[in-house]
């Protein structure tokens, strides 16, 4: 399933399956999942290479190796995350940032991605699955799971945690957050009970809609929800101290606020794309925590219902598209 202008749907496309050199992995995608940076290359609001296939949060099993490739063999199972490469030589890749390489490649915006039945995968950048996951099960990890980690490591180490929009990667953090201890406030579209009843079964101490105060004061907040005025709201709710973490690739503009909401050393920061030690580090703690995804399936053909879908709201957990 092929973008070739944003804003326009995906189509049906039939390509042989490409050969794999040096690094890569001829992979057959087994699950691949939808998620909102693939809307956002769809919408036109980021932007790639095109066309492209998109897709990054990918499962399936290898069927072909190129002369260089690592760590895989014929038959084994592997997931493909967003992280498609890096050039290994730039300030971050020599200083343990990988995740900020200057000339990076992604899967499904640079180069095609899982909408597909097949994709190629530079066997570096690629991840062990754990077997407690069936392959639908598995796919929203490799993404939603994993962005979603590394903003719960940049919160910090605070018990109180606020996560502002509740789809994917909440619903997956909601759980680790739950394992590790910490006491979840589950923020949704005002008027969304369906929506936090989800959050509360998941663990969240409190659910309630974005506009509202929870019940206590919060350690930390994690924004994905691509709402820029959810930063301010969140300010409002962090203690002293406290941290709010933007954790998608793309948002609406951040409305101004007075300063007195971000004194008392509060702070705000993004995080970008994820690293393959984030990558290995988080498929053991899914699998320790025994996270749950809640999936809707649909065929690789109707990809652009899942999207529309995504884009809409109506989704509870994650879109999967199987081939």
């Amino acid at each position: 399933m092929q973008l070739v202008r944003a804003g326009e749907p995906l189509r049906e496309i039939a390509l042989d399956p490409p050969e794999p050199a040096d690094a890569d992995l001829l992979i057959e995608v087994a699950a691949c999942g939808v998620c909102r940076t693939d809307l956002h290359i769809v919408d036109g609001e980021i932007h790639g290479t095109l066309p492209i296939v998109p897709g990054h949060e990918i499962v399936g099993r290898v069927t072909a190796l190129g002369s260089g490739a690592q760590g895989f063999a014929i038959g084994d199972r592997v997931g493909v995350p967003w992280l498609g490469g890096t050039d290994r030589s730039c300030f971050y890749c020599t200083h343990g940032m990988e995740n900020l390489c200057d000339r990076p490649t992604f899967t499904g915006f640079t180069h095609d991605g899982g909408y597909a039945t097949h994709v190629l995968a530079d066997s570096r950048y690629c991840l062990r699955v754990p077997d407690g996951f069936d392959d639908v099960e598995a796919a929203p990890l490799l993404c939603a799971g994993l962005i979603g980690w590394r903003a719960l490591k940049a919160a910090g180490g605070g018990q109180r945690l606020g996560l502002y929009g509740f789809g994917a990667s909440a619903h997956i953090i909601a759980q680790v957050a739950a394992w590790q201890g910490r006491k979840v406030f589950a923020f949704t579209r005002d008027g969304d009970t369906e929506t936090q009843r989800f959050a509360r079964s998941l663990g969240s101490a409190w659910a309630g809609g974005s506009g509202e105060t929870p019940p206590e004061e919060l350690d930390a907040a994690i924004i994905f929800a691509p709402v820029g005025a959810l930063v301010p709201a969140a300010l409002a709710q962090v203690r002293k101290g406290g941290r709010v973490i933007c954790a998608g690739i793309h948002m609406s503009d951040i409305p101004s606020f007075p300063y007195e909401q971000l004194w008392g050393e509060r702070s705000i920061a993004s995080v970008a794309n994820l690293t393959r030690a984030d990558g290995r580090e988080f498929m053991e703690i899914a699998a320790q925590a025994r996270v749950q995804t809640r999936t809707a399936e649909f065929p690789l053909g109707q990809a652009n219902e899942a999207l529309d879908k995504l884009r809409s709201g109506t989704i509870e957990g994650a879109a999967v598209l199987v081939p």
